[in-house]
């Protein structure tokens, strides 16, 4: 079986990009113009973020590129990333494929399953393409990167969103430009200065996959939760999201250290922007308000997918990640809070994100 037996990616990718909400009017000059100036603010924020976190890219300090895409750029370098995230288990189901034989019946199964997940995927890569301001991308398929494959990720900018945004706020183009860069360039040195953080995400999120349960009994019931995670989602409750309904057992003990490496990283970003944000974006205190508000202004359909798609929960990261770090921060210092990079032992554990002062006393204590 191979990945494109699995997921239909070519399909994924001209669905999504079929049912991608266009973006805002622009004249291509002005086009031209955010491009150009949303590279040059993606440099440009570099120093203010090294100063205030008190990290330097490792190595040669290369940080990698940066790439100004629109909506369908954006999905496809997205399937790219997945393509690259699912590997270990496209070679496991490869392996069961092999060792139990697969005739014509299976084939055309496999066939047809590939087609629906594909339309699938496709269509949640169409609804966040409108959403997303930008990303650091971990994993790029083997031609982007050199012989050695040793490249840093890739920090994207997807600019029709950030255009459209800055516009429904009414803010300052550029200071909101500036603003997102911030954040997204704290997450390029996040993996670029920690030289563990990436191997630890990709290995944490390998065993997620490999955690799977392939069993159609299996397979079943958590289809069942998955249909009542969706109902709990329209109701409006706080339930499970998609990913955590169809988890096993052993996914939703990994889940909680990819969730607690997240909100951390989340947070460190989003506590970076406010930092830096006076400095070098005048009106910084406008934008978070007005960006805040936007938040939790979505209608009742918005709300329901973010829940099924765990964005509630991404949302949640940002706000108890950044009181963690501010409050580290305020008690003894970015020194001590950078305690936090030293190994995956120092991050901070669930229970330590509402109690920093515990973390203090576990890991910080010499501060």
């Amino acid at each position: 079986m191979s990945s494109t037996q699995m997921i239909d990616w070519d399909l994924a990718i001209s669905t999504g990009t079929r049912w991608a909400r266009p973006g805002p009017q622009v004249s291509l000059a002005e086009a031209r113009r955010t491009v150009a100036e949303l590279r040059d603010l993606a440099v440009a924020v570099q120093q203010p973020v090294y100063e205030v976190t008190g990290l330097s890219a490792a190595g040669d300090g290369s940080l990698g590129r940066v790439a100004v895409v629109d909506r369908p750029g954006w999905i496809r370098s997205n399937v790219d990333g997945f393509r690259v995230v699912l590997e270990p288990l496209v070679e496991r189901l490869q392996q069961r494929a092999h060792v139990a034989g697969s005739g014509a019946a299976g084939a055309v199964i496999s066939a047809v399953g590939s087609r629906v997940t594909g339309i699938q995927a496709g269509l949640i890569l169409a609804y966040l393409s409108g959403r997303v301001l930008g990303q650091y991308e971990l994993f790029l398929p083997p031609d982007a990167s050199p012989v050695d494959g040793q490249q840093p990720g890739r920090l994207t900018l997807v600019a029709p969103n950030i255009v459209m945004v800055e516009r429904e706020l009414g803010v300052d183009s550029q200071d909101f430009r500036r603003w997102v860069c911030l954040h997204e360039e704290t997450h390029r040195l996040q993996f670029t200065a920690v030289p563990w953080l990436r191997e630890y995400v990709q290995h944490q999120m390998t065993e997620f996959l490999l955690a799977s349960e392939l069993d159609p009994a299996a397979i079943l019931q958590r289809l069942r939760s998955a249909a009542d995670a969706m109902a709990g989602a329209v109701r409006g409750g706080d339930g499970s999201s998609l990913i955590e309904a169809v988890a096993t057992p052993a996914q939703r003990e990994i889940m909680d250290r990819l969730t607690a490496v997240m909100t951390l990283v989340e947070g460190h970003g989003d506590y970076v922007m406010d930092a830096v944000g006076p400095r070098v974006v005048p009106t910084v205190a406008q934008i978070r308000e007005r960006f805040n508000a936007r938040r939790g202004s979505a209608g009742r359909i918005e709300q329901t997918l973010r829940r099924m798609l765990g964005i509630e929960l991404k949302m949640k990261q940002y706000a108890e990640g950044s009181a963690f770090v501010r409050a580290v921060v305020e008690q003894a210092g970015m020194s001590a809070f950078n305690q936090v990079w030293a190994s995956p032992q120092t991050l901070p554990t669930r229970q330590e994100f509402t109690n920093p002062r515990a973390w203090l006393d576990r890991v910080g204590s010499g501060f």
